[in-house]
């Protein structure tokens, strides 16, 4: 699995003009899911964000985490995550997980993040969607489940 963890506030998610998913302040994180990914891909991920000390304490310094700071996270399904653009001007998504399994993997990290005590606002799994945050910092980091 691959994440790209984005600090922010103020972020939106809408399908056909309608919000499917809103946060206040938090992460918002694109999940892409590979054909090898398994339950414990979606567990460390889960994890190692609601975790990362990537917000400000007091002296400016990032040492609080998600749940430290009682934020929330927008979660958005992202199969583009694993577009090989190696050849050609075309991307190939050959690496992205079929829909089914794709979409049971990240609803099962959505799942483990609210187990962990974190309120998770999605977007809607295979659709066009339209993503509005504002990046504090900007702090924006990609993880990856196969780098533990």
């Amino acid at each position: 699995m691959k994440a790209v963890v984005q600090r922010g506030r103020n972020a939106k998610v809408t399908v056909e003009n309608e919000v499917t998913g809103e946060i206040d302040n938090g992460l918002v994180i694109l999940l892409g899911v590979t054909h090898e990914d398994t339950e414990e891909d979606a567990k460390y991920l889960a994890d190692k964000i609601v975790n990362l000390r990537i917000f400000e304490d007091d002296q400016g310094k990032m040492n609080l985490s998600l749940k430290d700071i009682e934020g929330q996270m927008l979660s958005i399904s992202q199969f583009t995550l694993y577009g090989d653009t190696r050849k050609g001007r075309r991307p190939n998504f050959m690496n992205a997980a079929k829909p089914e399994p794709a979409n049971k993997l990240y609803e099962t990290f959505n799942g483990l993040v609210r187990d962990l005590g974190v309120p998770v606002e999605t977007g809607a799994f295979g659709e066009m969607m339209d993503v509005q945050l504002t990046n504090v910092g900007p702090v924006t980091l990609i993880l990856e489940s196969k780098d533990r």
